[in-house]
């Protein structure tokens, strides 16, 4: 079912349902008491002198009694804000017209920091409990598909003579659900699984960043070369090698290269095996499918809650699968590469290239370290990773009113990766978030990543993969294989061309301009809705100073 945006997660109590049910209740349980007590006697008769009929009247008395109580209590608490508001003394004489003050209420217009500090705890923030319950019960899920998979498919002999890939047994959890950044709601998460080749083959991983003639797009893509292994003779590897080779490699310019494709159609049909395997013990917690990848998607696990479960914080989750080779220091290339293209057909390969021999790079362990250095240098109370969450939240917000085209090119432009990476960019340009990134200064940090992101949308600065840039992380990230240091720099932005850019660098501003009303529009208590819903003003340029 598609998430609604500006769904979060919290658990709040919704008073319009709230006390009708209670005095419902209430009435339903004083009703029965009365029948109960009026029928636990049937053949008894009243003493001598009593009057039957006003025990019934003064029963139906005490029940009138009990309902009135029970209206009038929920008539208050209904009532409550209003009561408080008429109560509350007005402004100042001087300042009745005021502009801060709105027209509608007796209260100043909150201010920016206020309608952040309220969107994010109502509409962003998620809930750590409910976090914390569907990252293990990920775990323990993923987990039992991944050991039935390397119990089925362990490394030997297949019918041919070919040795197959295989799980490794374990599985790595990466994005933003692990980096402490996500989002709203917790529903969906990406999982590395890494493979395990035969033993006589080895690879040979080559950055395509100065291939010439090569398109922007495709400047962080890999191949991955078969090569002997040490010492072993040429001859009787490449023998030993063919059956591997002919079932998951393509030729690239006259050598053999390991095809991202073929292992990706691979990986698939091995999670449908290992999920029949585990389908059966999962039954009683939780209903499990797959759902297939394309050439841009790899296969996601959907985990659906079950009726007779009652654990708590069961919610329907999306697991993205994605096939992974290991090349050395926590660095991944992952199965499918990223889209060659942000829209239209993908961008034309230099001669002998081929596109399923095309990989991607996943640097998620790097990140993490990163984040954590940073994390270990920042000051007490550092809300850097809640301004990354507050610009998710903007770009999502400037993504309404937008079509279907137009709202898919902005994700791309502005995803979750370019928006985390400009974080890290200024970071490491301030060597470390000091006193100026605490919760009294969001604003005006927030404002620092919109400006940023404005100049490099604008190509007046170039926004570099953070392990792939100019210099890179090493210092801080630790060593890299030898395939990344001789990579050459990644501009996350150059796919796009300087239209595309210029609009996004547009919408932008506007959404930042505009983000007060869409603040009081779209999110936080009713109390901060105080205007009336936004609308687009035109841009008049791009100012040097105000984001």
């Amino acid at each position: 079912m598609p998430r609604r945006p500006g769904m979060s997660v919290h658990y709040t109590l919704n008073l319009r349902v709230f006390w009708p049910l209670v005095t419902g209740l209430c009435t339903a349980l004083v009703c029965l008491y009365h029948v109960l007590r009026g029928s636990g006697a049937p053949g008894a008769e009243p003493p001598d002198g009593a009057d039957g009929g006003g025990s019934g009247e003064g029963s139906g008395y005490q029940l009138f009694q009990v309902a009135a109580l029970l209206f009038l209590g929920y008539v208050l608490l209904r009532c409550r804000h209003a009561v408080r508001q008429r109560l509350l003394p007005g402004p100042p004489r001087g300042l009745a017209g005021h502009p801060a003050f709105s027209a509608r209420g007796r209260f100043p217009e909150p201010s920016l920091g206020i309608l952040l500090e309220s969107y994010y705890e109502h509409e962003v923030r998620l809930s750590p409990h409910v976090l914390g319950h569907s990252k293990a019960h990920v775990s323990r899920i993923v987990g039992e598909l991944v050991r039935a998979g390397r119990a089925r498919g362990a490394p030997g002999p297949i019918p041919g003579g070919a040795l197959a890939l295989a799980f490794r047994g374990d599985f790595i959890q990466v994005g933003s659900a692990y980096e402490q950044h996500k989002i709203r709601r917790p529903d969906g998460f990406d999982v590395l699984v890494p493979l395990r080749l035969p033993p006589p083959v080895a690879l040979e991983p080559r950055s395509l960043g100065a291939e010439p003639g090569l398109a922007p797009a495709l400047h962080g893509c890999f191949v991955c070369a078969l090569k002997a292994p040490p010492g072993a003779a040429g001859g009787p590897w490449l023998r030993d090698c063919k059956p591997f080779a002919d079932a998951f490699c393509v030729d690239v310019r006259g050598q053999r290269h390991l095809s991202a494709t073929l292992v990706l159609r691979w990986f698939q049909a091995h999670l449908q095996r290992a999920l029949a395997a585990v389908r059966y013990s999962l039954e009683g917690r939780c209903r499990v499918s797959l759902t297939p990848g394309g050439l841009e998607q790899p296969p996601t696990l959907h985990i659906l809650p079950c009726r007779t479960d009652y654990g708590c914080c069961r919610l329907s989750m999306a697991v993205r699968l994605i096939p992974a080779v290991h090349v050395g220091d926590g660095v991944f290339l992952v199965a499918p590469p990223p889209p060659p293209a942000p829209a239209g057909s993908p961008p034309e390969l230099p001669g002998g290239l081929r596109a399923e021999a095309l990989w991607g790079v996943n640097t998620a362990r790097q990140e993490q370290k990163l984040l954590s250095w940073l994390q270990e240098r920042a000051a007490p109370g550092a809300c850097y990773l809640k301004c990354l969450q507050l610009l998710k939240a903007l770009r999502d917000l400037g993504a309404r009113g937008l079509d279907a085209t137009a709202a898919a090119q902005w994700g791309r432009i502005l995803s979750s990766y370019v928006l985390k990476t400009a974080l890290l960019a200024v970071l490491l340009r301030d060597e470390a978030p000091s006193a100026r990134w605490d919760d009294g200064h969001l604003e005006q940090r927030l404002a620092q990543l919109v400006r940023f992101l404005r100049d490099c949308l604008l190509r007046r600065q170039t926004l570099f993969h953070c392990v792939l840039g100019p210099g890179g992380a090493a210092a801080e990230v630790g060593p890299l294989p030898k395939a990344l240091r001789e990579a050459g720099p990644v501009d996350l932005l150059a796919p796009f061309d300087g239209r595309a850019r210029e609009v996004a660098a547009a919408r932008l501003l506007s959404t930042w301009r505009r983000l007060p009303q869409l603040l009081r529009a779209y999110g936080g208590p009713r109390y901060l809705a105080r205007c009336p819903l936004p609308r687009a003003p035109r841009s008049r340029g791009f100012p040097e100073d105000e984001p």
